[in-house]
């Protein structure tokens, strides 16, 4: 215990921390300052000179910029001291100023010295963004408002109320803005509408995934936005709501930060790498020794995923075999990835564009719909069937207006004969089209379960038996080499708009019911006609 400098009360000593003032000489207080990116970020005025070597949310070891700053490289909190006054404004986010509350003094912070062109883009939306994924605040106005109400008769309890309030992310679920020059050796993987993916090595990453990492270069998949130099807020917000899955949801692959190519000043996605590549190429090289009890196993992995994610009231909508990784952790994993972000960077909520891959896309979307949980159960309908052939739904003919019409008119995947009849009837309800007649993801995700752990595994095993005799007789990979030889290049796997096709088929469908209505009357008239004479 000491006694207050200035009024000489007992104060109390919070382990190293030496406090010279009593609560009743400088009282706590609290607000908001401007960061750097333009959006008010949260401030502690602490009316004692905080000398703790550890960051107060994440016990890192802070980085002293000097004798009376310091600062978090985890979580970006700063610890500017007034030397005159001896009292400490901790600021949650990246600043380059603060004030002391009580002689008024400002505080630079040299931002220079921490090279903050490595931590942050330019762009205000995604360093507030990144900044934002630091760490989680339960609940940032209540915060502000109760932190004046805190028993100070022990000082300590400021210390534990921040860190009951602010909780630290991990070192996983963090995102970075990752300077271009760390990304070397791109290799093109695949090109999309909208983005173009490459394998590449992020150097140096150690620091940025965990320091207990022992490697310090990483493989990774980079994903180029196309003509993203002006990215919208919209496609901030389902980047925010892609690392939010990231961050609580298992089977869904790792978004670790942003770069941008100074060359075309696109932004680029650094995601985990998937050395077995998508589902549907897995499933292509790999479709012969793939067994009964595999097919279910990581169906029920995705099906998981996709669970999680309708659990955050989210939906993907863009679901196919395409945008499911395997062998993110060098294991047989599936993880989904692309979830909401197939679509232009620069796409706007003004433009009611709709995206997708025509197989996957249930059919009340073709009628006017807006995506949802229900549309998601029937693009999994369709990665199903993908597991029972090893091939693409409807790669045989072209992904027109004519196969929307077809879908909407009740047209599915044709069923194979050694289909088990459980997981035949699953995924026909999953097709239904009345969207309230589909399964939930939670019936769904039990199904598999039970098929996983061996609950009516005998429906199975006369499947698994033909499918072993097939692959004696060599007829199942000559019938997945026939069908992929029959695709066509109107058949487009790719996610692409989709709203010329479906005004087409508006179209089509008037003129046809026009012209049924005309059929209608003249087949009146006849009648009647025929009546009268």
């Amino acid at each position: 215990m000491k006694n207050c400098t200035l009024c000489g009360k007992i104060i109390y000593q919070y382990k190293t921390t030496e406090f010279r003032l009593c609560s009743d000489c400088y009282l706590i207080s609290s607000g908001r300052v401007d960061s750097l990116y333009e959006k008010p970020i949260p401030i502690i005025y602490l009316p004692w000179w905080d000398n703790s070597y550890e960051c107060l949310v994440c016990n890192q070891y802070l980085d002293f910029i000097s004798d009376c700053q310091k600062w978090c490289t985890r979580c970006y909190i700063f610890y500017s001291g007034c030397r005159y006054c001896l009292t400490t404004n901790i600021t949650f986010g990246l600043s380059d100023k603060s004030q002391c509350r009580k002689c008024k003094r400002i505080l630079d912070i040299p931002i220079d010295i921490i090279d903050i062109m490595n931590v942050i883009s330019g762009n205000n939306d995604i360093d507030a963004l990144i900044s934002d994924t630091r760490f989680k605040i339960k609940n940032d106005h209540k915060i502000i408002n109760d932190i004046s109400s805190i028993d100070l008769t022990d000082p300590s309890n400021v210390y534990t109320f921040l860190r009951s309030n602010y909780t630290p992310s991990g070192y996983h679920s963090t995102m970075e803005w990752i300077p271009y020059s760390q990304i070397t050796n791109l290799e093109k993987l695949a090109e999309g509408g909208f983005g173009i993916i490459y394998k590449a090595i992020w150097l140096d990453c150690k620091k940025h995934i965990s320091p207990y990492d022992p490697g310090k270069n990483k493989t990774i998949a980079v994903k180029r936005l196309k003509s993203s130099q002006k990215i919208s807020e919209e496609f901030i917000n389902e980047l925010k709501s892609y690392h939010k899955c990231c961050i609580v949801l298992g089977f869904v692959v790792q978004c670790h930060g942003i770069t941008k190519d100074p060359k075309t000043d696109e932004y680029m996605l650094v995601m985990d790498y998937a050395k077995e590549g998508n589902l549907h190429d897995y499933l292509q090289k790999n479709f012969v020794d793939i067994n009964w009890t595999i097919k279910i196993s990581m169906l029920w992995r995705i099906s998981n995923g996709l669970k999680n994610i309708h659990d955050e009231n989210l939906t993907h909508r863009d679901f196919h075999s395409g945008n499911i990784l395997v062998g993110v952790n060098n294991d047989q994993n599936c993880h989904i990835g692309d979830l909401g972000l197939s679509k232009p960077a620069s796409e706007t909520s003004f433009n009611d564009e709709i995206y997708g891959v025509i197989p996957y896309v249930a059919p009340e979307v073709f009628n006017g719909a807006k995506f949802s949980k229900a549309s998601d159960i029937y693009s999994l309908g369709m990665i199903m069937w993908e597991y029972t052939t090893g091939c693409k739904p409807f790669a045989d003919v072209e992904h027109d207006h004519n196969l929307i019409y077809d879908i909407i008119d009740g047209k599915r995947p044709e069923i194979t004969k050694d289909t088990p009849e459980c997981f035949a009837n699953l995924m026909k309800r999953c097709w239904e089209f009345d969207p309230t007649k589909r399964p939930s993801i939670y019936e769904v995700v039990n199904a598999f379960f039970n098929w996983n752990f061996y609950k009516n595994v005998k429906q199975f095993n006369p499947a698994e038996e033909q499918r072993l005799e097939l692959i004696q007789l060599k007829l199942l990979a000559s019938s997945i080499n026939s069908t992929s030889l029959l695709s066509l290049n109107g058949a487009i796997y790719t996610s692409r708009p989709l709203s010329a096709l479906i005004s087409t088929v508006n179209v089509s469908r008037k003129h046809k019911i026009e012209e049924l209505d005309i059929e209608i009357q003249d087949s009146d008239k006849r009648n009647k006609t025929d009546e009268n004479q």
